[in-house]
C-alpha cells in the first residue's frame, strides 16, 4: 500500500505560501506557511499533521492490541503533541507526547497499560519518528 501527499510552495520562507493536499482529498490545497508553523496564523503545518497521523495510528494500534486481549473499548481519545525545537542551528522534532483517555468499562488496569505500551512501540508512525515519544494513558470510565 502506498499513499501520497503533495505540497506546493511559492515564494521565500517568511513571505511565501504553501498548499498541502492528500490523495484521498481530505486535505485539498490546505494553506500552510511560516506564520502557520512558527506563529498563530490560519492554516495547518507539518507538525500538526504529524500529530494527527500519530494520534490516529496509535489509537488504531491500541484498538488492535485491546482486541487481541479480548477487550472492546467504548471510546479511545488520543492527543499527540509534537514539539519542534531549535537544536544547535536547525529545527528538529524533539518529542511527541501521546495523551490517551480511554473508556473501557471493566478493563483491567495492567492489561490496559500493557496494550497501550505495545501500541506506542508498535504503531508504524511511532516506528517512523526518530524522536523521544512519551505516553500518559488514563482509564476514564
Amino acid at each position: 500500500m502506498k499513499r501520497t501527499g503533495t505540497a506546493v510552495w511559492s515564494g521565500g520562507l517568511k513571505d511565501g505560501t504553501g498548499k498541502i493536499s492528500t490523495e484521498s482529498g481530505v486535505l485539498d490545497n490546505a494553506q500552510y506557511g511560516f506564520h502557520t508553523r512558527f506563529e498563530l496564523g490560519a492554516g495547518t503545518n507539518p507538525e500538526e499533521l504529524i500529530g494527527a497521523a500519530h494520534a490516529g495510528c496509535f489509537t488504531m494500534a491500541l484498538a488492535a492490541q485491546l482486541g487481541e486481549a479480548g477487550i472492546t473499548p467504548k471510546s479511545l481519545m488520543t492527543t499527540a503533541t509534537v514539539t519542534l525545537d531549535k537544536v544547535d542551528d536547525a529545527f528538529s522534532i524533539t518529542e511527541v507526547h501521546l495523551n490517551l483517555v480511554a473508556n473501557i468499562p471493566g478493563a483491567d488496569q495492567k492489561a490496559f497499560e500493557e496494550a497501550a505500551l505495545k501500541a506506542k512501540l508498535g504503531c508504524p508512525v511511532s516506528k517512523l519518528l526518530n524522536t523521544h515519544i512519551t505516553l500518559d494513558a488514563r482509564l476514564d470510565n
